[in-house]
């Protein structure tokens, strides 16, 4: 079965704005896959991480919301950080936000609530 992707549009502005900056981030350059299809690729096959580099920040029935390092190449050294949620009987992943840790201390916990919200509004998230 293939995994499905969904972006929020902050998460799609985001993108643009970072990759301004870190090229490789939705860019293919000289044959290398861009990092964000690189963790698409990495998720597909484990979708809740196969590392310490990956950790649950909520879980509810309908989805899993994990936060991830996301490395990027034109970061020597440092990643980005991605929140996603992973949507098992749907086999889908929606990428909620991505930041680079050096500009923000943690994610968006408001945006993470109002997309649980939105995705089950009779129950409370987190």
């Amino acid at each position: 079965m293939t995994m499905n992707f969904d972006e929020l549009p902050e998460f799609q502005k985001e993108c643009k704005r970072l990759n301004r900056k870190y090229k490789s981030l939705l860019d293919d350059i000289k044959g290398f896959k861009s990092d964000l299809q690189n963790f698409k690729d990495i998720i597909s096959i484990m979708p809740l991480g196969n590392s310490k580099h990956f950790n649950v920040i909520t879980k509810n029935e309908q989805c899993t919301v994990v936060k991830a390092r996301l490395f990027c190449r034109y970061l020597k050294g440092s990643s980005l950080r991605v929140i996603y949620a992973y949507h098992i009987a749907a086999s889908k992943v929606d990428f909620i936000e991505i930041y680079f840790k050096g500009e923000k201390e943690n994610e968006n916990r408001e945006r993470i609530k109002g997309y649980l919200i939105n995705q089950n509004p009779t129950h409370h998230p987190i």
